[in-house]
């Protein structure tokens, strides 16, 4: 799974990286070391006319039809082997997949019995040290009583596809989120990809992608942010 990430790439450089131009959306944006479910967090994903676009989405998926306003009942991580069919997921699995850019993620070594407290914090990034592409689904929801006419009145929201932990995290959590190597991209957010090409995408990452190392506790807290946070 993925509670907590980084991104510090600049928006011109996300844009390299999906291959777009527009990234007007990002407005200003700032270098983040402990980004948190419920936080606005840029998100590639076609447009209506089909062309690639950096947004800023809300963290924790939120279905149109959910009566409730985005909260507690969001969700952040989605399993790939079951997204597809579960009512809360199916409709973006379908039409709404995203990527999601980060300078990698943070994971938790627990003992049986421990807590997120007492447990030690590790900072995973790629071996190769390029950019980590999560693969994600993207929904959109509005109260009930917004105008329609109103654009503005929509919440986007987003969630993180999780698999079965990899060789290099097994040790940490026996679930990984689902990494993406730069030639899938175009594959992930084509709504004509078949589901087995898109099951096949969501293996678990090979032996060799990933590197960890303990970190600092401050990640546990969300108010902390910097650069430190990895000393």
């Amino acid at each position: 799974m993925c509670g907590r990430y980084a991104i510090t790439l600049p928006p011109e450089a996300m844009g390299r990286l999906f291959g777009t131009q527009d990234i007007e959306a990002l407005g200003n944006l700032q270098p983040r070391w402990n980004m948190a479910p419920s936080q606005p967090a840029p998100v590639a994903a076609r447009d209506a006319s089909g062309a690639v676009a950096l947004r800023l989405l809300r963290w924790g998926l939120h279905p149109v039809w959910h009566k409730e306003r985005p909260g507690s009942k969001s969700m952040i991580n989605a399993r790939s082997e079951t997204a597809f069919e579960k009512p809360f997921f199916w409709d973006a699995w379908k039409r709404r997949r995203c990527l999601v850019p980060a300078d990698g993620f943070y994971e938790w070594r627990r003992g049986p019995d421990s807590e997120r407290t007492d447990a030690t914090p590790h900072w995973l990034e790629r071996t190769d040290g390029a950019p980590v592409v999560f693969a994600g689904l993207w929904e959109r929801w509005r109260p009930a009583d917004a105008d329609p006419e109103d654009s503005e009145a929509w919440v986007r929201t987003f969630a993180i596809l999780s698999t079965a932990a990899g060789p290099d995290i097994a040790e940490l959590h026996h679930r990984c989120p689902v990494i993406l190597e730069h030639g899938a991209h175009a594959a992930w957010l084509d709504p004509a990809t078949g589901h087995e090409a898109l099951m096949a995408l969501t293996a678990p990452p090979p032996e060799g992608t990933l590197r960890h190392r303990p970190v600092s506790k401050d990640v546990n807290s969300v108010r902390n942010d910097g650069p430190h946070l990895l000393a």
